[in-house]
């Protein structure tokens, strides 16, 4: 991608929600219908790589579409988003673990009469055969409905039970 592109981005994360605001008018031709600074930067940056790159093709848009129809997107903002720095990609650096635990790590839960076992890999997990990206998406897999996968599998509580517990 074109050096600018990523000069650019790196900008926009520097700009407050008023300089955003405009940019974007200048980048869309419209008024932003949001103050969210996250947002707004990602949507800019977004049209940048459009114009400097193009669109994608119609058959990408539909495969697209049909992967997002089945996927586990996460719909909040990671807390470090901001401050995780630069926009461009670092190559071998591997997404924090956090919770998860370690590869080669077997997790059984008992889920209605059945026995759900996954084996952590190095990247991804292992279910049935087949490979997930997320403990979420191999929970919705086994029960056929949207799960925590961390809760699923009892690696973190409920969010009112945790913070009971602090007090």
């Amino acid at each position: 991608m074109d050096e600018w592109v990523y000069t650019e981005v790196e900008r926009l994360r520097g700009l407050r929600i008023p300089e955003l605001r405009v940019r974007y008018r200048e980048v869309f031709g419209e008024d932003a219908r949001t103050a969210h600074k996250q947002h707004l930067v990602r949507q800019i940056a977004w049209r940048l790589q459009v114009q400097a790159l193009g669109d994608l093709s119609e058959r990408a848009r539909q495969r697209a579409l049909e992967i997002a129809n089945d996927a586990d997107l996460k719909k909040q903002v990671p807390a470090n988003w901001e401050t995780s720095g630069s926009a461009v990609p670092a190559a071998g650096r591997k997404p924090q673990a956090g919770r998860i635990p370690a590869a080669g790590t077997v997790l059984q839960r008992v889920y209605r009469e059945r026995t759900v076992v996954v084996k952590i890999l190095s990247e991804g997990f292992e279910y049935e055969g087949r490979r997930y990206g997320s403990l979420s998406a191999v929970a919705r897999a086994a029960t056929g409905t949207r799960w925590n996968g961390l809760l699923f599998f009892g690696l973190t509580e409920r969010g009112k039970q945790r913070r009971r517990g602090r007090r």
